[in-house]
């Protein structure tokens, strides 16, 4: 029987000691962030505090659980990842002072996969060392973003040149990022919609890119630029990837990058969960504590069955992916399509109950639950929209049922 969730030795102590790290430092460094205001009111103390935490991450040995030993990291496949990333996104900074945060995290996986030599050296070793930021700029506010052939910006070749003009928006992290993977049109007439994009690095500032402003959004404005692009001159060198392979990279980064989204947000939602059921233990109403009324049970018992439903589809997903490795005949697209739309669900749903229990404090800033609602709203449009992800998963479930009579490859292909 090969099927077994206990977790190795060695795997259950680097769980053990990722918890017990941000409980003991991350916590408390939070904490002093926020009720002194560090942020706003004291800037150095506030860098200091972030990067003392990130000194003690690589000191205790966690630092880039995702990335080889090569680069200077924990060599964790997708599954031991989940470990780790459900246990530091258990707060607002865990998943950076592990240096292991999106887009970062995604950017180091297409780097080390796509990049050359040179390219390895400049960019990555310093994304991986904590020196640098950087962004992944795609999405366009004249296009829908879920449908990358129909991107605009556009590139055109002059000598050992290229030369590019567009319009970016609400790409993370620009604001404060030193190099971008951007996605341009090169190829006027493909053979396929899909191979007209290439990718870029460019370097953060650059002239031609043009910070127009923070996108206010849900959450404050917090580093979704918009960007314009104007005669950017980018060496040939600084392509990443094939020509007409932007397309391919793009995905190549998103399929890892959405899976550990969903490791993240299952640890927001056991967050919401545990405050919930604490919360229900200790608030008494009506003649009883709410943890006694059946309305607040079922929420707690929804909560716990979509919980569990989330953990069992991102594990068998991470498994696809580190299989996919040694087996390229491995697909796991449909399956972290299934996982990235119902955890996002699953978070926006659990955070909800959980403000619901705790009534108008839940509403409040006086706990993370609103933030945390912010946030969680975000989740279902982020690296493809819900209705896109029910297209593609509808699509594969039919050409399931087309080739073989059956639904079973549709429906995770597992042994049951």
């Amino acid at each position: 029987m090969a099927i077994d969730f206990t977790l190795t030795p060695e795997l259950e102590d680097i769980r053990v000691r990722v918890r017990e790290f941000i409980d003991d430092v991350v916590q408390p460094g939070e904490a002093k962030i926020h009720e002194e205001r560090l942020e706003t009111t004291d800037r150095d103390a506030y860098i200091g505090t972030l990067l003392g935490m990130r000194k003690q991450a690589k000191e205790a040995g966690l630092w880039l659980p995702h990335m080889p030993a090569e680069w200077g990291g924990m060599g964790l496949g997708h599954v031991e990842l989940a470990m780790v990333q459900a246990e530091s996104a258990r707060t607002y900074y865990g998943p950076w002072v592990l240096n292991c945060q999106a887009p970062d995290e995604g950017n180091m996986h297409t780097l080390e996969h796509w990049g050359t030599d040179e390219q390895k050296e400049q960019y990555l070793r310093p994304l991986c060392e904590g020196f640098t930021w950087s962004c992944f700029a795609m999405t366009e506010p004249e296009v829908a973003g879920t449908d990358p052939t129909l991107i605009r910006t556009n590139a055109y070749q002059d000598g050992d040149e290229w030369v590019l003009n567009g319009h970016k928006w609400f790409i993370s992290n620009a604001h404060r990022a030193n190099f971008a993977i951007l996605i341009a049109r090169t190829e006027d007439d493909p053979d396929l919609p899909q191979a007209a994009n290439t990718a870029f690095l460019v370097d953060i500032p650059s002239e031609g890119w043009t910070e127009v402003r923070q996108i206010e959004t849900m959450h404050g404005s917090t580093g979704h630029s918009e960007i314009l692009i104007e005669d950017l001159r980018v060496h040939t060198s600084k392509m990443l990837g094939g020509r007409g392979q932007g397309h391919l990279l793009g995905q190549y980064r998103l399929g890892p990058a959405r899976l550990a989204h969903c490791m993240r947000w299952i640890a927001q939602a056991q967050t919401a969960l545990d405050m919930m059921v604490e919360r229900s233990l200790n608030r008494f109403a009506h003649g009883s504590l709410l943890a006694e009324k059946q309305g607040v049970q079922w929420m707690i018992a929804d909560s716990t069955m979509e919980l569990y439903q989330a953990k069992l589809m991102v594990l068998h997903a991470a498994y696809l992916i580190d299989r996919a490795k040694t087996d390229p005949s491995v697909d796991f697209k449909g399956e972290v399509s299934m996982a990235k739309h119902f955890v996002a669900n699953m978070l926006n749903r659990v955070i909800d109950r959980s403000i619901q229990v705790h009534g108008a404090l839940g509403y409040s800033t006086d706990t993370p639950l609103a933030h945390m609602y912010q946030h969680a709203r975000w989740a279902r449009f982020a690296d493809g929209a819900d209705e896109v992800h029910q297209m593609r998963i509808a699509q594969r479930t039919i050409a399931s049922w087309k080739d073989t009579g059956s639904v079973q490859k549709g429906t995770g292909d597992l042994p049951i």
